[in-house]
């Protein structure tokens, strides 16, 4: 919970935006914009000394060095999100149609599908602002999704780069543009179905990975035990000879 770590650390220490940033994984701008009460008012701060991430010390160092890079002292415990839409808290649910907005206006090339992802929302509801057919259209104003805290900074940049991936490198001619027209929609349900593909072909290589991570973060847990309790037993020999 990057989010509410970030919350917790400016409320209760005077370490640096990029300490903190750095050291959650967030953009910058994300701890700024919780500093200034525009989004960190809706995190619950989460204590990452009384989880055992952060010591009071290695706090304090870093307090009084603004370029030191805090340490993790204990990894957290992941929790891998599988299936079903991102879950929002009942706090943030009325600012999904202004970073919606938001999304279509700047960055027109993300899918209907990517932005469901980001924000937890529905085709319906996007296709809703989009044809300024929403019930509420009159009181929706495009807020950038990032500040309203409905996802994070590298998130929305991936979404970009994704869809940027996917759209057309090279224009038509000034004389193919008339024969080049009728080829260029695609059927909707081959689109839909390529769309489903790759989103389960994500799935499963998002899987496989957190299965990676946990095994490494286990190898490794194991391995400072072996050492830990090798150490233990040095002194001991030593002394008996």
């Amino acid at each position: 919970m990057p989010h509410a770590t970030a919350s917790w650390l400016v409320d209760n220490t005077a370490l640096s935006f990029s300490q903190i940033a750095e050291f959650c994984g967030l953009h910058i701008l994300e701890v700024q914009a919780m500093a200034d009460d525009l989004a960190g008012a809706k995190y619950t701060g989460r204590d990452p000394v009384h989880s055992g991430e952060l010591t009071h010390e290695e706090i304090e160092r870093g307090q009084a060095d603004p370029a030191y890079r805090l340490v993790m002292q204990k990894a957290p415990v992941d929790v891998s999100r599988t299936k079903g839409p991102r879950y929002t808290p009942v706090s943030k649910r009325q600012d999904k149609p202004d970073g919606i907005a938001w999304i279509l206006r700047n960055h027109p090339e993300i899918s209907d599908a990517q932005i469901g992802r980001l924000i937890g929302t529905t085709r319906n509801t996007i296709n809703a602002i989009r044809e300024r057919s929403h019930w509420n259209i009159q009181n929706i104003q495009p807020k950038d999704p990032v500040t309203l805290g409905l996802c994070s900074q590298r998130e929305l940049d991936a979404a970009v780069a994704k869809a940027a991936k996917r759209a057309p490198v090279e224009a038509p001619a000034e004389g193919e543009e008339a024969a080049a027209a009728p080829a260029a929609p695609r059927d909707d349900k081959q689109e839909l179905i390529a769309e489903l593909r790759r989103e389960r072909e994500e799935a499963a290589k998002a899987a496989a990975e957190a299965a990676q991570e946990a095994e490494a973060e286990a190898w490794l847990e194991a391995k400072r035990a072996a050492e830990e309790k090798g150490e233990e037993e040095t002194p001991a020999g030593s002394e008996a000879e």
